[in-house]
Parts: C-alpha cells; structure tokens; sequence
C-alpha cells in the first residue's frame, strides 16, 4: 500500500510503501527491523520479531532523543513487557505501539508536521 506522494524535503526520510514483510523508505526497500526519523535511516535493528525485542534495543532510540516513538510491533499489535516500556517512559519519551503498517502511516503524519518522531519497525 502506498503511504505518501513525494512533495517537499527530498533530504527526509519518508516511508512510502509497506507490504507484509517489507517497507519502502526513501528508494531504499527495507526487509528486516529499522529505526527511522525524518533525518536518520538506522538498518538491521536487531529485534527480528516482536518476541526479540528486549530493553537494551531501545537505547539505539534513546540516543536519538525523539519526542515520541512509533514501535511498530509487526503485522499485529503487541505490548511489550513493563520494563520495556518504562525505559523510555522514565525519560519523559512519548510512546505509542501499533502494528507496523499503522506505525508507517502515522510515522508520515507526525514526520510532515515537524516532530521529532522516530519509527522504530519490526518488519516481520
């Protein structure tokens, strides 16, 4: 399904397409877990799968200092446990987690009003 029209900033990254099992962000077809804002492309996260996802994954997104991260938690929703989530709760971070293709949508639409937003997707 396709996600935005190409307008404005061609330096941002944008998320233009998800299908199961990939998204396309920029020109670049992603197929394994990423962590994307509208000024980084972070490849290869290392979740695999929701189940992978642990507490010291979310220091790569910490280190970026968002105002909110999109955890796309792969075709479905899933909470993650507590401590997950208080790592970046603690911190005064937002937190929203989403399947993955509603985490690629609202990635564009808080992307395109200027907020430090980052998409952290578990593609699979």
């Amino acid at each position: 399904m396709k996600m935005i029209l190409e307008t404005g900033d061609v330096t941002a990254y944008r998320i233009k397409s998800y299908e199961p099992g990939r998204v396309t962000i920029n020109e670049w077809v992603i197929e394994t877990s990423a962590i994307v804002t509208p000024n980084r492309l972070l490849r290869g996260w290392p979740p695999r799968y929701f189940g992978d996802l642990e507490r010291a994954h979310m220091e790569a997104i910490i280190d970026l200092a968002p105002e909110i991260v999109l955890l796309g938690t792969g075709p479905q929703q899933h909470f993650p446990p507590r401590n997950i989530m208080l790592s970046l709760l603690e911190r005064g971070i937002g937190l929203e987690i989403m399947d993955t293709p509603s985490a690629c949508r609202t990635y564009n639409i808080l992307m395109s009003e200027g907020r430090r937003v980052v998409a952290a997707l578990i593609i699979r």
